[in-house]
């Protein structure tokens, strides 16, 4: 099919819940991207940090290809062995002590949030539910997570939304504790901002915060959907802050592509969700957690010291072209946020970017970059050609 015959089968037969950019595409390999008629576009978005080992890879394709032959779908009243593999190494890799596996990330905060809420109430009953958020945040489009997301924009069409939630400013601990009460039973958080703009949050107030939940038995929740599988330059971001969080949700990048997500728990939370109390049909597919197993293969070490310095390589070549509109770039890792100035429109940047071969992403007020994390040096400098261009 052509580009516009895409397009106008997906106009006439899907919702219009996404606005589009106007590009189809098909296929990719490595960071770039292809449209249809053989148009390349260096990707600095891989679906929105999920690609985290770009296209066409011949070991996580290999991977998937192999399971599905063997075992395409089971459900959890049985036992599977790639899922146990993949839970064993991220345990091994983090700390936690157990994992759940899910889908997507709405769905992994959502089972966070229950987790949380029994824990609490199997140790002081009733009336201890309220869970603190950050303004700002954002944790999925369920209706729960949308009002645990820290924006008003959001907290809107879908009455009546579920009860529960009160947030704080980020950074600042004076604000979580006016926001405490003898009914709360967690903070919820991104270590980085993503939707918000790419804004991570200080060390010291983290650990803060941290300590402030062992004093009052509340659970620290880190919401890692978008941060976690080595986007950040560490598997996952709360290890850049030296701490264990009670809890931690996954999603995006942990298939490398293939829907899954979860949620990794401690020691103290390992049993608070038992039989009964919390079910999905398709968390730990097998061929999902085959993808899983190649993901972490790949993300040794000595490759997540590249991603953060593929990470400091980027913000310091978009600073050094001084391009009118961008100002500073912040971030961890491939997770990058610019600074758009005040007079520029973001979209309008993204759609001038886009139609010059360039994938990026906005976020808050600026633009957001989560390129593949086996980009290249070579695309990654074809596309600071291409913002140099377009922008300069």
């Amino acid at each position: 099919m052509t580009s516009q015959q895409i397009k106008d089968l997906t106009h006439q037969y899907i919702m219009t819940t996404y606005g589009r950019f106007p590009v189809a595409i098909d296929p990719g390999r490595g960071a770039t991207l292809y449209d249809p008629e053989g148009n390349a576009y260096i990707d600095f978005t891989s679906g929105i940090g999920v690609c985290d080992l770009g296209y066409g890879n011949q070991a996580w394709a290999d991977a998937i290809s192999d399971q599905a032959k063997r075992l395409g779908h089971v459900s959890n009243l049985f036992y599977t062995e790639p899922a146990a593999r993949l839970a064993e190494i991220l345990c091994k890799r983090t700390g936690e002590s157990c994992v759940f596996f899910a889908n997507g990330g709405g769905e992994a905060n959502e089972g966070m949030i229950k987790l949380a809420r029994k824990y609490s109430f199997d140790k002081y009953g009733k009336g201890r539910s309220t869970i603190i958020t950050l303004n700002n945040s954002f944790h999925g489009r369920t209706i729960t997570t949308l009002v645990a997301t820290g924006q008003e924009v959001f907290h809107n069409y879908f009455f009546p939304f579920t009860e529960g939630f009160r947030y704080a400013d980020a950074n600042s601990l004076e604000s979580l504790e006016a926001a405490a009460g003898d009914d709360v039973c967690a903070v919820m958080m991104e270590l980085v901002q993503g939707e918000g703009g790419v804004l991570p949050l200080d060390k010291t107030y983290v650990q803060a915060v941290k300590k402030l939940c062992e004093e009052k038995d509340w659970l620290l929740l880190a919401d890692e959907v978008q941060t976690g599988v080595g986007r950040t330059g560490k598997l996952f971001a709360f290890q850049q802050y030296d701490i264990l969080p009670d809890v931690v949700s996954f999603a995006k990048g942990i298939a490398g592509g293939l829907p899954m997500s979860g949620i990794m728990a401690n020691e103290k939370c390992r049993n608070v969700l038992g039989p009964g109390t919390h079910a999905t049909t398709f968390g730990a597919n097998p061929v999902c957690a085959a993808a899983g197993l190649v993901v972490q293969e790949t993300l040794t070490d000595a490759f997540l010291e590249d991603v953060q310095a593929k990470g400091t390589y980027l913000r310091n070549q978009i600073e050094a072209l001084h391009l009118p509109c961008f100002g500073q770039t912040r971030g961890m890792g491939l997770m990058i946020g610019i600074e758009v100035k005040d007079g520029c429109n973001k979209s309008e940047i993204a759609n001038k970017l886009i139609e010059n071969g360039l994938l990026v992403l906005t976020a808050g007020p600026g633009m957001r970059l989560l390129p593949p994390l086996v980009i290249t040096k070579e695309e990654m400098d074809k596309g600071l050609a291409i913002m140099k261009e377009t922008l300069g």
